[in-house]
């Protein structure tokens, strides 16, 4: 989806929310708004010695609730455009989960698969210096995002305690478990996810343990779905998996184990024994209870929704479904978890390793497991709440429940 039309739907998502909510028109269009946006030139210095110059930007979207957070994103397709509205999204997410947080992104402008490891590093330390003054634990935190990996948030908050001459492991979230990171973190997103599906369900009264799912996008949010949904649920067969390049399908059932170790042995899912061969767009429209869209936006759109099949969509990947798509599936009854709630066990965690990193002090695997069941549980509560009593689809239920919640901060702070 390009930024264009990521920008469109989600200010069409916005303003549909805020005409519901009545808001005043002056608070609909601060909300709308960034509060900062930086944009800054980073030159990186080659292996070769030449030098790169990399375009940098870093927007904080709102900050009534507490300080912003989100992502580091590094692709060639980077824009400031798409990042005001990840910047958003950021936003609402923490609201909704009901975080004392506010949202922002950055990143560089840049593709990142032709860097060498020690060009990677200069350039993230690059845009640390160029923005470090806007960052900090109480101000502005940075997380893991697109093509980011917790090596990368080490050279991010050593390059910023460095500049700062102290110790400030509240600033960078995603990192490496010895200098600071929390337990939990790598799988968090995939774990948020399965636990709203176990609710959702609940709420429809089906046995999880017999459910079929299906998994398009086999990244890192795919194979640890795979493992946890039948850790979590206490079972479910898995039909179909597909990563970028291909797909593979077996109405038997498939192994999640040997699945994920046949991806990260090979590299791709095509080839595994005993499966057939399936694409992105036909495993979208198998007849499974469960569809988890992880991988690309825009995926379910006007032209396919009428041939899902799936009684439960859990959209691990950001803007997965189109308005239009939308529609057609709340009339056809399908239960869709969306976005910023399916993926918000990312920032949660993201937000208890924060909190450990201004306390100095870390918590074991279980009690941050537990505690993002808690708040994943509480917020699918409410946003079920809302959807019932405002007879509106979870998706703008969610929407709902998370501007109001900046906009009542923005009021009772005056400044609109």
């Amino acid at each position: 989806m390009s930024a264009d039309n990521k920008t469109d739907m989600a200010w069409t998502q916005f303003d549909e929310a805020v005409s519901f909510l009545g808001l005043d028109p002056d608070l609909a269009e601060f909300l709308r708004r960034p509060v900062r946006e930086f944009i800054f030139t980073v030159p990186v210095r080659m292996d070769d010695g030449r030098t790169q110059i990399m375009q940098g930007y870093r927007i904080q979207h709102n900050d009534a609730r507490g300080p912003c957070s989100g992502g580091f994103r590094w692709h060639r397709d980077e824009s400031l455009t798409g990042g005001r509205v990840m910047a958003a999204w950021n936003t609402w997410r923490a609201a909704l989960m009901d975080l004392p947080l506010g949202g922002a992104s950055g990143g560089l402008i840049f593709d990142s698969k032709k860097l060498s490891e020690t060009e990677k590093e200069r350039a993230v330390r690059g845009w640390i210096r160029a923005i470090a003054p806007e960052l900090g634990g109480h101000r502005d935190v940075v997380t893991p995002d697109l093509y980011t990996t917790p090596q990368i948030m080490a050279w991010m908050m050593d390059e910023f305690e460095t500049l700062t001459g102290r110790a400030h492991p509240a600033v960078i979230t995603g990192k490496p478990l010895v200098l600071g990171g929390t337990q939990g973190h790598n799988d968090a997103l995939a774990r948020g996810g399965v636990l709203e599906v176990r609710e959702a369900c609940k709420a429809l009264n089906l046995d999880a343990t017999t459910c079929s799912y299906a998994i398009q996008g086999f990244g890192q949010a795919g194979q640890h779905t795979a493992l946890l949904h039948p850790e979590i649920l206490g079972g479910g067969k898995l039909i179909a998996v597909s990563d970028s390049s291909s797909g593979i399908v077996c109405s038997e059932g498939l192994d999640p184990k040997a699945v994920v170790d046949y991806k990260r042995r090979h590299g791709k899912v095509s080839g595994f024994p005993g499966a057939s061969p399936i694409s992105n767009e036909d495993l979208l429209e198998l007849n499974v209870d469960i569809l988890y869209p992880a991988a690309l936006e825009g995926v379910i759109t006007s032209i396919n929704a009428e041939q899902i099949n799936a009684r439960i969509i859990c959209e691990l990947a950001t803007g997965t479904t189109t308005p239009e798509a939308d529609t057609i599936l709340n009339v056809k009854g399908v239960y869709v978890i969306p976005d910023f709630l399916a993926s918000a066990g990312g920032s949660i965690v993201s937000y208890f390793e924060q909190v450990q990193g201004h306390i100095n002090y870390y918590w074991l695997r279980d009690d941050v497991n537990q505690r993002l069941d808690a708040r994943i549980s509480a917020a699918l509560q409410e946003v079920r709440g809302v959807a019932q009593s405002r007879n509106v689809p979870l998706r703008f239920a969610a929407l709902l429940l998370a501007i109001s919640r900046v906009a009542e901060a923005v009021r009772l702070r005056g400044w609109v």
